[in-house]
């Protein structure tokens, strides 16, 4: 299928926090591709993890690692300018989440703007048509196949049939999945035309977290 390069990202969120640059570098020297940090406000989704303080420490400490940033956060935009302070390569925010004035293409440019990538994330419920009109503007589109909020949720295949529409509409986008992907989950995800895999418990819960990483690779390419 062709499809944009594999991108594997381990989701910070499953790791030991309080030893997060150590658990980092660990996924860093496994040949992981992206770090996906997991910001959420205790609003838009019912739980609490970290914000750009923690961001800005991990990039200081990481200072080569690509940081991909999902905002799961009411008011994306309040947050650009503090993420990209501390040091955020990609902003992805929610579809559902409240917008500026001029809406999603408003903060679209403003991530862009600041010299970021930009994401556009959708919950499992939300229909894949209420963001084909700006999948031509984004870096990236991100399919949630968990509810979002919390790890360690189970993988979602009916979620699939977004990956293959955008994928069809999109050759050449990045197609993003998350939640409960790992070995056993991947290869449907593959197929379906994603290339950009977040991997929590799978990698940071393996003893081998490289020979996962490199799985979830050559799942996709």
């Amino acid at each position: 299928m062709g499809r944009p390069r594999a991108i594997i990202a381990p989701s910070v969120l499953a790791c030991d926090l309080s030893n997060l640059t150590g658990e980092c570098k660990r996924v860093i020297d496994a040949k992981c591709d992206w770090l996906h940090l997991d910001v959420m406000d205790g609003h838009f989704v019912p739980n609490l993890t970290f914000g750009h303080p923690v961001v800005s420490h991990l990039r200081k400490n990481c200072p080569n690692a690509f940081l991909d940033c999902h905002l799961m956060v009411s008011k994306p935009a309040q947050w650009v300018p503090e993420f990209k302070k501390a040091g955020a390569d990609n902003i992805t925010f929610h579809i559902e989440s409240e917008m500026p004035d001029g809406g999603a293409p408003a903060l679209i440019k403003m991530i862009k703007d600041l010299g970021m990538k930009c994401g556009v994330s959708l919950k499992p419920k939300t229909p894949v048509e209420d963001i084909l009109d700006i999948c031509g503007d984004v870096d990236m589109v991100l399919i949630m196949t968990v509810e979002p909020g919390f790890g360690g949720q189970k993988f979602m295949p009916d979620m699939m049939v977004k990956v293959s529409k955008i994928r069809e509409l999109y050759p050449d986008l990045n197609i993003q999945v998350d939640g409960g992907l790992g070995p056993s989950t991947i290869e449907t995800a593959a197929a379906a035309g994603s290339n950009v895999i977040v991997a929590g418990s799978s990698v940071y819960g393996s003893d081998d977290p490289a020979l996962v990483i490199q799985q979830l690779r050559d799942a996709i390419d």
